[in-house]
């Protein structure tokens, strides 16, 4: 198997340098170019949350889309709310805030977390309960809420989902994962790197992968594992392939689908999408002297966090406080600027790299399921001082912050996946207080136990991390210290809100936390399959996507004649979570339905 698979990587990679190159060789390959007359390629950001700065782009993005879109979208709500809870009467004052007669709209954000297809699968079940297109959600009152968000953020295989959302131009979940007229759909009944059961079509498939990622190489850009990842991502995730034609050689699979191309789609031009954030963590140089380091993961928790979204990458964490515009991602200064590197499954494979692991546990990493590819990386693509188990990205912030910034006299950033400092689920883009996030929906699909359901851990990580490190950069509300609350108090298996008793001062936002905690009432278990899966029949999908349904729709469990039902006050519930921070902007006291539900569904 790796003798052979070197020696097809190796006619690939001599085929990628001759007239036979593929479009999707070309495609995925960086080009470089004069920079455009006053492009800045390092914005400096600061180191504490008042002088921070979003950037133009995602500015006007903001504005507009709060101008243009979200009155008519939380209005629609507050209809799909109210014709779900016809004899109970939400409060005025939330009313009047989801009319937009209140403060202000609430400023709504979006986390999915990790966890490989279990967590893209699960969150998109979620998010299809809280899209108001889908008849069904709109009927069960969470319906709309998704068109309300400002922010969708997502992280590993929460990246997927969200990249994928974004590329295809914000279609249904319906048409995002099983395809439409316009989208070809997730191909996740083929497994990821070795979609067929024939060995030689194996080693062929990845050859072609390879291939593909060949002429970046000769371009003078480094190549690692997260290059090939990105390649099999793509015929997966992005628009253009079908089971037919994964290994058809005439098409692009994807390749030039670039983050910050998404700007110019329809949905985006339009502001009809929530901004999408996608994250990377990374394994600096050296100690910065703010090491802190998780339980059983691999990435402390002062390492800089990595952000990648559609105008910028780079970091808010004040051990750095600077961005580079993503459309020049990987340029090497200001006159020359590269374009074509911040390819979409490129990104993707940036947040959902776990090949890392196979290298800090003491196993030699040839020996692992992945040591044939890094061999062929090392036959072929020879690359002095480039880490093959990481994601390589040029260092546009070299020189910046030398006193904070551990990598500040690198070349290359090592970017790994999103969660492997133990914050699985991305609330760390929505902490910016430069953004101003009154409500988090966080999406826990986060394998913490055995049996893969979530316990919280992600959570208590992101506390940790902001009371040690940035509590003047981001701001988060008191939650539970350890897993043992969580799950002594079944916070994992019921919708549960956080931060309801923050004072007035506080700018951490209100969490309404929904997990993978087990499964849905009366339902099986469905949703705890294990993050190295790697492919699902369709059916499984189905299954999957119905059970996250329930859990997103059926609330916390209500005693009628006996037995438990499902919460039917949980559509008032959660609005009147939606609409709390607001509430407390204005100095009004809660009341009715929403005093109750806050009583309710408030961890304290």
């Amino acid at each position: 198997m790796r003798s052979s698979l070197v020696a097809l990587v190796s006619l690939a990679a001599a085929l990628s340098g001759t007239h036979a190159q593929s479009p999707a060789s070309i495609a995925y390959a960086p080009t470089v170019g004069a920079c455009p007359a006053g492009t800045e390629l390092v914005r400096e950001v600061g180191a504490v949350a008042k002088t921070q700065t979003l950037s133009h782009g995602e500015l006007d993005y903001v504005a507009a889309r709060r101008l243009d879109v979200l009155p008519a979208a939380f209005a629609s709500y507050l209809a799909h709310v109210r014709n779900a809870v016809p004899g109970t009467k939400l409060p005025a004052y939330a009313t009047a805030i989801l009319s937009g007669h209140g403060h202000k709209l609430p400023n709504v954000g979006i986390a999915t977390s990790g966890g490989g297809h279990r967590a893209a699968i699960f969150g998109a079940g979620i998010l299809n309960a809280l899209d108001g297109r889908n008849a069904t959600s709109a009927r069960a009152g969470t319906g709309g809420l998704l068109q309300t968000a400002t922010y969708l953020a997502g992280l590993s295989g929460g990246s997927w989902l969200v990249g994928s959302l974004a590329q295809n131009d914000f279609p249904t979940v319906e048409e995002m994962v099983f395809g439409s007229a316009t989208t070809t759909g997730w191909q996740t009944q083929l497994d990821l790197l070795t979609p067929s059961a024939n060995a030689t079509v194996d080693s062929a498939f990845t050859a072609a992968l390879f291939g593909e990622i060949a002429v970046k190489y000769f371009e003078g850009f480094p190549v690692t594992i997260a290059d090939v990842w990105a390649r099999a991502l793509s015929r997966h995730f992005l628009n253009g392939t079908t089971a037919d034609d994964l290994l058809n050689a005439s098409l692009d699979h994807g390749a030039g689908v670039t983050l910050s191309s998404i700007s110019k789609l329809p949905s985006f031009v339009s502001h009809q999408q929530p901004f999408p954030v996608v994250l990377a963590n990374t394994l600096t140089s050296k100690d910065n002297g703010s090491e802190f380091i998780f339980p059983d993961n691999i990435v402390p928790l002062g390492n800089p966090i990595y952000e990648f979204n559609v105008y910028e990458m780079g970091s808010f964490d004040p051990t750095l406080g600077a961005f580079t515009p993503t459309k020049y991602l990987g340029s090497p200064n200001s006159s020359e600027c590269v374009t074509g590197f911040d390819q979409m499954s490129f990104v993707q494979a940036i947040s959902s790299n776990l090949f890392t692991e196979f290298n800090v546990t003491g196993v030699n990493i040839n020996d692992t399921e992945i040591g044939p590819i890094i061999q062929a990386l090392e036959a072929n693509f020879p690359e002095a001082g480039i880490r093959l188990d990481t994601s390589a990205v040029p260092n546009p912030f070299k020189g910046v912050s030398p006193h904070t910034f551990a990598d500040a006299d690198q070349a290359v950033l090592n970017l790994v996946d999103g969660g492997l400092d133990g914050e699985v689920t991305p609330y760390q883009p929505l902490l910016v207080k430069a953004r101003g996030v009154d409500m988090i929906f966080a999406i826990d699909a986060v394998a913490d136990t055995d049996e893969n359901w979530a316990t919280g851990l992600s959570m208590v990580a992101t506390q940790q991390r902001v009371e040690k490190f940035f509590n003047t950069t981001y701001s988060f509300p008191r939650v539970p210290t350890n897993e043992s609350t969580f799950l002594n108090d079944g916070l994992t298996l019921r919708p549960t809100f956080f931060g309801c008793a923050e004072p007035a001062w506080s700018a951490a936002p209100l969490i309404i936390y929904v997990a993978n905690g087990g499964p849905p009432r009366g339902g099986a278990a469905v949703t705890n399959t294990s993050t190295s899966q790697t492919a699902y029949p369709l059916a499984q999908v189905q299954t999957m996507l119905d059970s996250a349904f329930l859990t997103a729709t059926q609330g916390m469990a209500v005693e009628k004649h006996g037995r438990e039902i499902d919460d039917p006050l949980w559509p008032a519930c959660l609005a009147c979570a939606v609409v709390d921070r607001t509430r407390r902007d204005m100095g009004v006291a809660r009341s009715g339905v929403c005093a109750t539900c806050m009583k309710e569904y408030c961890w304290s």
